[in-house]
């Protein structure tokens, strides 16, 4: 079936007069209700604004490019899905109301029987615009080349969350691998069940656009992508995106993990398995931040293994401790005690887990400190030997040129080069015992003189 205008096409959008076509696929919805495939022509003002665009952009391609030419310009104009129709008004007209669009007309059009059967009545063959709506590589028709129907490149929002995206000739150049919902390790599809915890979306703008390729977090840690990693990748709590090489910190990850386990319709064993996954991405790391987290999960997983309430589980109380049996990866005991930082066994006092946390962050920020202050001075002493060396070069080079004029003059004037060329070398003596004493800043500013290090280098000195 096909028409032109209301109830199943746009009329005078977006100028009086511009009435918009239509025409149905030979599939039926289950119910037999209405046509499940369906497609938009533009007016013919909105196509010859198109093909004026396209000759603008391509002056030399008018009677040379013949059929492949009117191909694209078919392809333009001819929309599949409400995908490719919004993404075409927000491209050409992007103050436009979209919901206010759609409201104009009917999108579902009913199955309506001739003889029992439903055949479409066209002038372009069905089973060109069907191959078109598939097989064209205009940014008009969308698809996913996994076939996938949940696919995220399906939805328009997610499109433009991660847009503009890098440009990639080499996963994505093979065949059924789609970057938005294949893995970039194993090339299997991705879940986006319970959250999609099981994979990682890379976000990094690489300068050409946002990655975008996604990878299962099973396969990043098993690949050594994910987690904490020693050598020369060196991740910690870190995701290494092999496409791009982008890094993305996990913790905010992980955190969207617990939020997924706060789930009241969540299974226990998929959340000891959302757990487990948080844990691992987290074991290892020397963050503050990642030690806190991986504590809070592992308490949760300990609670799940007791059997407390799910309510509890996500309780934060601070009375709360976890102890581990013989068998370190298995935590068994949850006790409650008055005092929220003692937790008492039949033997022995231990601190809360929390307070020996805070202990190492206050650790790590001394640290932190302290290399920022042995990083300034550092470049202070850098500085300030770096002028020195190149003012004592300046006066060699104007010593030579002196000891050079000197050897190029008559009597006459000989008397007045030489007394130059003395005091010049009585200032590089100077300048070179002066050097000598900045040089014992490398036994440390601490073990330097006072002296040395307030006159020398500018540092006032507290005592």
């Amino acid at each position: 079936m096909s028409g032109e205008g209301f109830p199943y096409a746009p009329e005078n959008w977006p100028e009086d007069g511009d009435i918009w076509g239509w025409r149905t696929g030979r599939r039926i919805v289950a119910n037999r209700s209405h046509f499940q495939d369906r497609y938009l022509y533009l007016p013919n003002r909105l196509i010859r604004a198109l093909k004026e665009e396209k000759e603008k952009e391509n002056p030399g391609s008018g009677a040379d490019s013949g059929s492949s030419s009117s191909s694209i310009r078919r392809q333009q104009h001819i929309f599949a899905s409400k995908l490719a129709v919004e993404r075409y008004i927000k491209t050409y007209f992007p103050d436009a109301d979209i919901d206010a669009f759609f409201a104009s007309f009917s999108w579902k059009i009913p199955a309506l029987r001739s003889n029992g059967n439903a055949l479409p009545i066209a002038a372009v063959p069905l089973q060109q615009i069907a191959q078109e709506a598939y097989d064209s590589d205009s940014g008009d028709v969308v698809k996913c080349k996994a076939r996938n129907k949940k696919c995220t490149s399906l939805v328009l929002e997610e499109i433009e969350k991660y847009s503009p995206a890098m440009h990639c000739d080499i996963c994505c150049s093979e065949p059924g691998f789609c970057r938005d919902c294949c893995c970039i390790l194993c090339c299997k599809t991705v879940s986006s069940a319970y959250g999609g915890y099981n994979y990682i979306k890379c976000q990094v703008n690489s300068g050409g656009g946002i990655c975008g390729h996604v990878a299962h977090m099973e396969c990043a840690l098993r690949c050594l992508l994910a987690g904490k990693v020693g050598g020369n990748i060196g991740l910690d709590a870190q995701y290494h995106c092999r496409r791009c090489d982008g890094r993305t910190d996990m913790i905010s990850h992980v955190n969207n993990l617990l939020q997924t386990c706060r789930a009241a319709d969540l299974d226990d064993e998929i959340r000891k398995k959302i757990l487990n996954l948080g844990a691992c991405l987290l074991r290892g790391s020397q963050k503050p931040v990642a030690k806190e987290l991986l504590c809070r999960i592992e308490l949760a997983i300990s609670k799940l293994k007791c059997g407390t309430n799910l309510e509890d589980i996500w309780k934060e109380d601070d009375s709360f401790i976890a102890h581990s049996a013989d068998n370190g990866n298995d935590v068994m005991e949850v006790m409650v005690y008055d005092d929220p930082f003692e937790v008492r066994t039949g033997l022995e006092s231990y601190d809360f887990l929390p307070r020996s946390i805070k202990l190492e962050s206050e650790v790590d920020q001394v640290l932190r400190a302290l290399r920022k202050s042995q990083e300034l001075e550092y470049k202070v002493a850098e500085e300030t030997l770096q002028d020195q060396k190149t003012y004592l070069k300046n006066l060699y080079q104007q010593l030579d040129c002196e000891k050079y004029e000197l050897a190029c003059q008559n009597s006459s004037t000989s008397d007045v080069s030489s007394s130059a060329v003395r005091e010049r070398k009585k200032q590089i003596r100077r300048e070179v015992a002066k050097f000598e004493i900045m040089k014992k800043v490398a036994n440390g500013f601490g073990r330097t003189s006072n002296d040395i290090v307030k006159e020398h280098f500018g540092l006032k000195v507290i005592d």
